[in-house]
């Protein structure tokens, strides 16, 4: 049986054409946002799959052998909100309670509008994302 490829992959589709055709809603932070994730991680934004914003790259390989590469941090501007892809990591919680008006899931916390939460906190959740992968996925 073949293995199952990662339906997220680093593509070399341009950023700037795709914040083009998001919502108007969601389009006027889409900078704002890059900004912050480049300036937190050094890396550039780049496309991972069709929709989703990424910097920086880590490889994993889990118990059952699946494996790929994902982003360590990114965004994706969906038509109700945007979805910030960040790990869990040791103080997340703790930085999610000061962060401003959001939802939050397994690695995954909601804003509607960037206006809407504390930058600095941003900054620091961006920030310990890339610290979690760099330690847990040595090599990149």
């Amino acid at each position: 049986m073949a293995k199952a490829k990662p339906k997220t992959t680093e593509t070399g589709n341009s950023v700037a054409a795709f914040i083009k055709k998001v919502d108007k809603d969601r389009q006027a932070d889409c900078p704002g946002i890059i900004a912050i994730m480049e300036q937190q991680t050094g890396y550039p934004a780049k496309m991972w799959g069709p929709a989703i914003i990424g910097f920086g790259t880590y490889h994993y390989v889990y118990d059952s052998g699946h494996e790929g590469d994902a982003p360590m941090v990114g965004f994706s501007p969906r038509k109700n909100e945007f979805a910030l892809y960040i790990a869990n990591f040791a103080g997340k919680e703790e930085l999610l309670k000061t962060f401003g008006k959001h939802k939050a899931a397994k690695a995954c916390v909601y804003i509607k509008k960037l206006e809407d939460i504390r930058v600095p906190v941003l900054k620091k959740l961006v920030t310990g994302s890339v610290k979690h992968y760099k330690a847990k996925y040595p090599g990149k």
